[in-house]
């Protein structure tokens, strides 16, 4: 059975492409000018290269902007691995309504799939252990909901969406604060409702975060064996993240050490897009 992706907000996919035509078609696309404005054109969308599929809506909202007529007929579904070379997508529509918001819909789509297929790679990295691996706040400016919906279809699992839905107290905050028992404590008073997570450099840092009763530890830059002694410690009482550091080839050991979370920024900051085509062709009158 193939999965359900919940996606942001139609709210949030609509003013993501609206920014987008914005962006590319300014005051008017020139080059489609030079179309009848009632030829009409088919399109099909391939990948020349392995990918997680992901950004549908995205992709169709394009269109639809233009013109909500435009058909699309997806050969692949959303989330599934797409070979090298497969037709992810049929398009009948306005011929300059198809060239028009091809590379803003391509964009999309190319985008999302790139992080879905490397957070694919990290979750397959650490399949058969207990750790979940998470995204962070390290996306592109203006599209957060739709990476961290990228990430979900990969596999992985979202960390706080920002700022506001949960306490993330890092040395900053700390070194304001005092300690981490009072940051902790203040955390609690100003926001009940909230996970409260803190980082730790340290076995000093790790036994204050647990005396002081944080939801969840960030031990960052641990040595491998200090994660394992860090698992033991903990006992299992309090949720253990590890954070820094973080490449593909460690994932495994690391997961293996017992800890409950690895968060990485790569899978949402180092963008590479996967390689995405579409060819349009005019329907004979």
């Amino acid at each position: 059975m193939t999965p359900v992706f919940v996606q942001p907000p139609h709210e949030t996919i609509v003013r993501d492409v609206q920014r987008a035509l914005e962006e590319d078609i300014g005051s008017g696309d020139v080059t489609a000018l030079l179309l009848s404005p009632v030829a009409r054109a088919r399109g099909r969308v391939i990948t020349r290269e392995s990918a997680i599929l992901c950004g549908q809506a995205w992709f169709a909202e394009c269109f639809h902007q233009l013109d909500p007529d435009t058909q699309i007929d997806w050969v692949a579904e959303e989330g599934e691995r797409v070979a090298a070379g497969a037709v992810l997508c049929r398009l009948e529509g306005l011929a300059r309504t198809l060239v028009t918001a091809e590379r803003s819909a391509l964009n999309f789509l190319q985008a999302l799939s790139g992080t879905a297929t490397v957070t694919s790679t990290y979750v397959e990295a650490a399949r058969g252990t207990r750790t979940t691996i998470l995204d962070t706040r390290k996306t592109l400016p203006g599209l957060r909901l739709a990476q961290k919906y990228a990430v979900r279809v990969g596999g992985g699992s979202n960390h706080r969406t920002g700022l506001f839905d949960a306490v993330l107290i890092k040395e900053n905050h700390i070194a304001s604060a005092g300690s981490i028992g009072a940051a902790v404590q203040r955390a609690r008073a100003l926001h009940p409702d909230l996970l409260v997570e803190t980082e730790v450099e340290n076995f000093t840092e790790l036994r204050e975060a647990i005396a002081a009763g944080a939801d969840r530890i960030m031990l960052d830059e641990f040595e491998l064996h200090e994660l394992a002694q860090a698992v033991s410690e903990v006992g299992g009482r309090i949720p253990l993240e590890v954070s820094g550091s973080v490449a593909l080839d460690r994932i495994r050991a690391i997961a293996e050490t017992g800890v409950d979370y690895i968060s990485i920024g790569a899978l949402t900051k180092h963008v590479r897009a996967i390689d995405l085509s579409m060819r349009v062709e005019l329907i004979d009158s």
